[in-house]
């Protein structure tokens, strides 16, 4: 058994992580997709009220902005009678 301080020692050098010699790649814009309710979700079933929720709409003409990915233009097609969408890039 070895006393604290005592053992493998190594320099500083050694632990530095090889990501940080690595140039950052810059990300690739990513494609937004701005989403307004224009129609009111009363009297549409609770599941797509709750889809209207989760998309972050709560009122009328309310606009939000979303990544483009198969997860948020799936929701929008659930609800595509209560919402216009737009492309942007950004």
């Amino acid at each position: 058994m070895t006393k604290s301080g005592q053992g493998l020692q190594t320099s500083r050098k050694d632990t530095e992580t090889v990501v940080s010699r690595k140039k950052k790649e810059q990300p690739a814009p990513e494609k937004t997709l701005q989403v307004t309710l224009v129609r009111s979700p009363i009297g549409f079933p609770e599941r797509q009220k709750r889809t209207v929720r989760a998309l972050g709409l709560r009122r009328l003409n309310q606009t939000v902005v979303h990544v483009d990915g198969p997860t948020v233009r799936g929701m929008i097609s659930r609800v595509s009678h209560l919402v216009r969408v737009e492309e942007n890039e950004a």
